[in-house]
């Protein structure tokens, strides 16, 4: 087996780059020159205050360098890929935060052995340098019913802690109240997450191998398996799996919950998950929680805290009161902490009801006038037409397209059929073209509906009631063609419909200077240009729509678009000829 592919430069340099990439891109970071140590630039700002330092191996970005800001973590120390950091490493850092007037050093460790050997190291080196320091462990895991002597895994409710503490630091607390008050915490907060893959370091093949369709539950940040494979269910069923494990008294790591608690909910992305996945995840977090008779006080919803390039999730639930609430908003600088509203998420209205429309236009009450008939038998005419080019129009988009035409143009035909049987034609030809453009573009469907009805819609607002001459006719049928090509991206040429409108359109627009009695001449004029601009799109390259993404030379037949342009003219051109 190869090892995965990663957009990396090379192994050895991709931990030192990406903090690098971290730094460069935040102007309040900085690095500690000679360590992977992500410091605040505003290092005066400790002065008198408590710093924060954390840290563990790379791979859990933005974990942790992404919470360095103010209102959270002072530093953080990085090793390399799932690797714990070097001693002297942790020492630097804390000698730093020290030296810029902390008041004293709070040390946030996750719980494993390499981290707390280190950690644990560097704090007894300050010591004996006269520094105030402290430690705190997180171990919030949730997946194993009898842990082990190491206990619990820290995980991603680690940053509940940055920002708690980071909040009572800003806020001048001191470091016996910072630990009491976060121990305190800690007991609320569990963590358990879900995989569908395993996740490989830089260099190395997976960590673990899991067989398509299985997913595994209750696994660490760093790649190692978790505690039960079973078949990958919906992300309801997964939800609802993990918070009964959580919160099952019968293990001795479960999270006490009860009806009535008010919690904040974290779902982490694991790394590779998309932003769709997490959105459905989240919801079925929230909804299994209150169905539960929890109450969602916040939501956080994205990556926390990785495993590099893991398919999953972890869900953290922290009790919350007021208090830590008001902890949890305050303000912070650090550029991996989300902008969460401060209002409540279980609760709140989250429907917004639809605007006032009024009605759709075929659904109005509508009132005859004197070309009432003429434009019904000129409709009629047009649908009957339609409905016997359906095979015709289909198979001419065989050729180059999905065969659908005929069916699409028979759809809008049939819809128009049924609504002339239940309604009086309106007076005013712009009501008219409104309804068939909202009933074309509810029943058409397809890139065509949308066309006809632009055409429509746009042709509507320049008949109205008084103005129905011809030059009125005319300027609306040079709108609607303007409308579908500003929308549509398509020009004469480009083997579309519009090689049968415009050149009819630009025929039809003589109407506005010509004599009562010359008007049919041009009418003809203009069908007759029609039926030759359709022809000629045998000759022509799409360069628009479906057909352009068929070979050329394959395409010998006229565009099935134009052709029913045509037909439309020519249906109405013949209607009000059999009606003089």
């Amino acid at each position: 087996m190869e090892p995965q592919k990663k957009l990396i430069n090379s192994v050895d340099s991709c931990v030192d780059e990406a903090l690098c990439g971290l730094i460069r891109a935040n102007a309040g970071l900085s690095l500690l020159q000679g360590h992977r140590v992500v410091l605040r630039s505003d290092l005066d700002n400790l002065r008198g205050k408590v710093a924060l330092l954390s840290g563990g191996g790379s791979g859990h970005e933005p974990a942790h360098g992404g919470y360095v800001g103010a209102g959270m973590l002072s530093a953080a120390v990085a090793g390399g890929v799932f690797a714990s950091p070097p001693p002297a490493s942790i020492l630097a850092a804390i000698m730093s935060l020290h030296n810029a007037g902390a008041s004293g050093v709070l040390l946030i460790v996750k719980n494993y052995t390499g981290d707390r050997l280190n950690f644990g190291l560097a704090a007894e080196q300050a010591r004996n340098h006269g520094v105030a320091v402290d430690m705190v462990i997180v171990a919030e895991d949730c997946a194993f019913d009898r842990p082990s002597k190491a206990g619990r895994r820290g995980l991603c409710g680690t940053i509940f802690i940055h920002k708690l503490a980071g909040a009572l630091a800003e806020e001048g607390s001191s470091l016996d109240q910072i630990v009491a008050k976060v121990t305190e915490v800690l007991k609320g907060i569990g963590t358990l997450g879900v995989s569908l893959s395993p996740c490989s370091v830089p260099g190395c093949l997976p960590s673990f191998n899991l067989p398509p369709g299985d997913m595994e539950l209750g696994l660490g940040i760093h790649g190692e398996p978790g505690i039960k494979r079973s078949k990958v269910a919906s992300a309801d069923e997964v939800v609802k799996t993990m918070m009964d494990h959580m919160t099952n008294p019968n293990s001795q790591s479960y999270l006490p919950l009860k009806s009535g608690d008010s919690v904040v909910l974290c779902v982490n992305n694991l790394g590779a998950l998309s932003c769709l996945e997490m959105a459905v995840v989240t919801r079925a977090a929230i909804i299994c929680l209150e169905n539960l008779g929890v109450v969602v006080a916040r939501v956080m919803s994205g990556s926390f805290m990785t495993s590099l390039e893991m398919a999953g999730m972890s869900l953290t639930l922290m009790l919350a009161n007021e208090e830590i609430l008001r902890l949890f908003d305050a303000k912070t600088a650090a550029p991996a902490w989300p902008n969460l509203s401060t209002a409540r998420v279980s609760g709140h209205s989250y429907i917004t009801g639809p605007p006032a429309m009024g009605t759709r236009p075929q659904d109005d009450k509508h009132s005859e006038g004197p070309l009432s008939p003429v434009m019904r038998k000129s409709l009629e005419r047009v649908c009957s037409t339609l409905l016997e080019k359906q095979e015709e129009l289909n198979s001419l988009d065989r050729a180059a397209g999905d065969g659908d035409c005929g069916n699409t143009h028979a759809q809008a035909a049939r819809a128009i059929q049924e609504w002339l049987q239940d309604h009086v034609v309106p007076g005013c030809p712009g009501k008219l073209l409104s309804v068939l453009a909202g009933l074309v573009q509810e029943k058409m469907g397809g890139s065509s509906g949308a066309l006809y009805s632009l055409f429509l819609t746009a042709a509507a607002g320049q008949v109205t009631e008084g103005w129905s001459n011809a030059a009125a006719w005319a300027s609306a049928m040079h709108a609607g063609t303007q409308a579908m090509r500003r929308y549509g991206g398509a020009d004469p040429g480009d083997r579309t419909m519009l090689d049968a409108l415009c050149p009819a359109v630009d025929e039809l627009m003589k109407l506005t200077t010509a004599p009562p009695g010359g008007q049919m001449v041009i009418l003809q004029a203009a069908v007759q240009k029609a039926a030759s601009g359709a022809e000629e799109t045998r000759n022509l390259t799409a360069r628009a729509g479906r057909a352009s993404y068929i070979a050329a030379e394959r395409v010998t037949l006229p565009d099935p678009g134009a052709v029913a342009v045509a037909a439309i003219l020519r249906a109405v051109q013949e209607s009000l000829e059999g009606q003089k």
